[in-house]
């Protein structure tokens, strides 16, 4: 693969401008693997920049599955329409969605986990941790939680469709790839059973 091919692969595979795209395999020397984690790191630096923003539009989107027995909904939000009314940024909210009824996720983030939930969830694993040596132990039962809520707090959920990106990274690579911020404001899963 040439050049040109690569960066359009990598261009096509990420939906990142052009110029960041060149630099990111300048930086990997050529490595599309490496770029596309390359600019993952940048996403993330971008999301932040944009972080004071106001968010003044969006889209909802619903994901039907199961025969109609579950639906995922969310609102993601931007902030122009010229962005919303972007087919991509639909996708990205109806992906998202769907997300949200496969995962079945309780919390958007871990600001939305309460202590209550945090203190019962310590309590289980501290049991489970008995045998855990007392030095190692305090260190045990924090990392069980924090599994715990990666599978239960959306952003940090592995993204259904590629488990090697969570989907607070999906969101900063939108930022990244629409120039705005870009949050997910809510989401709802209903299931027949």
């Amino acid at each position: 693969m040439g050049v040109s091919d690569t960066l359009k692969q990598l261009r096509d595979d990420t939906g990142v401008s052009i110029m960041q795209c060149k630099k990111a395999l300048e930086e990997a020397g050529g490595d599309i693997e490496k770029a596309k984690i390359i600019l993952r790191k940048q996403s993330s630096t971008i999301a932040s920049k944009k972080s004071d923003r106001s968010l003044g539009a969006g889209v909802a989107a619903a994901y039907t599955h199961a025969g109609g027995g579950v639906v995922g909904a969310v609102v993601l939000a931007c902030e122009t329409d010229f962005v919303s009314k972007n087919e991509e940024f639909a996708k990205l909210a109806y992906d998202i969605a769907m997300h949200v009824a496969a995962m079945n996720p309780l919390f958007t983030s871990r600001d939305d986990v309460k202590e209550d939930d945090l203190k019962a969830a310590r309590e289980v694993f501290a049991e489970e941790a008995a045998k855990v040596p007392e030095a190692a132990r305090a260190k045990a039962i924090e990392g069980k939680v924090n599994s715990y809520l990666a599978e239960r707090v959306l952003l940090e959920q592995a993204y259904v469709k590629d488990p090697g990106v969570t989907i607070q990274e999906l969101i900063n690579t939108a930022t990244q790839k629409f120039g705005e911020k870009i949050a997910l404001v809510r989401f709802e899963r209903l299931s027949v059973k």
